[in-house]
């Protein structure tokens, strides 16, 4: 039997399309939970990637960023491999305590209006400029440096509430995208998170593009997921 046995009957197996993100908050979970104490070695690569049903090279992805991060410690020679960091880490913009509820409020309610966003704009009978101007975010947002990303990123989703031509939702996007960057400034720039949710952007435009509401209000629907996903993994 595996020493690591206990602690894997506390780790779920990864779901959804957002494989990677779903990695980190699994992992931080453990350690946030004690799981994987401070300075305690993880699971052999094999054995975590199995028990959480991801790839060897997805894993790999979320432990570096966690290294990366401060979360984790990677030790060479006999006794090396991946150690929990003895080291608290706190995030650089976490200036106020931060109540559960309102990470769950803004990603509720995240989660019920930019999927409906999405398939509205995708059903609409969208003029020449109007596509040009989707086009033109999406082109924005995935040729942004990490400074300028969070700031296009939420540029390209309000685009998309702008298309249906309701000043009212396109209003309540910006105004939860602006809570929702006060999260994200609480947790790292993750570079595999920002190629994955690039993808995903560009799925989200061409579902709309080709007037496919279900696919649109679908690949929202998941993209979001993996935001929350950090989120929860990072700050709950």
């Amino acid at each position: 039997m595996s020493p690591f046995s206990q602690s894997y009957a506390m780790l779920r197996p990864v779901r959804g399309g957002n494989a990677f993100e779903e990695t980190i908050e699994h992992i931080l979970r453990t350690i946030k939970l004690g799981i994987f104490a401070p300075t305690e070695k993880l699971p052999p690569e094999r054995e975590l990637a199995e028990h959480l049903g991801v790839s060897r090279a997805t894993l790999r992805d979320a432990l570096g960023e966690l290294q990366s991060a401060g979360y984790l410690d990677v030790r060479r020679g006999r006794y090396g491999g991946t150690y929990v960091s003895g080291t608290t880490v706190r995030a650089q913009h976490d200036i106020r305590p931060l109540e559960p509820a309102e990470v769950h409020d803004v990603l509720v309610f995240r989660g019920v209006i930019e999927p409906g966003a999405s398939a509205l704009a995708a059903g609409s009978d969208l003029t020449a400029a109007a596509r040009s101007h989707l086009r033109h975010c999406l082109a924005d947002v995935s040729a942004a440096t990490d400074a300028s990303y969070r700031p296009r990123d939420a540029r390209f989703h309000i685009a998309i509430a702008e298309l249906t031509g309701a000043p009212s939702l396109v209003a309540s996007v910006a105004e939860t995208r602006g809570r929702l960057n006060e999260l994200l400034d609480r947790i790292p720039f993750l570079g595999t998170n920002l190629e994955h949710s690039n993808e995903q952007h560009a799925e989200i435009a061409d579902a709309i593009l080709s007037g496919d509401p279900a696919a649109a209000e679908q690949a929202t629907r998941q993209h979001l997921e993996g935001t929350a996903a950090l989120l929860r993994g990072f700050l709950s």
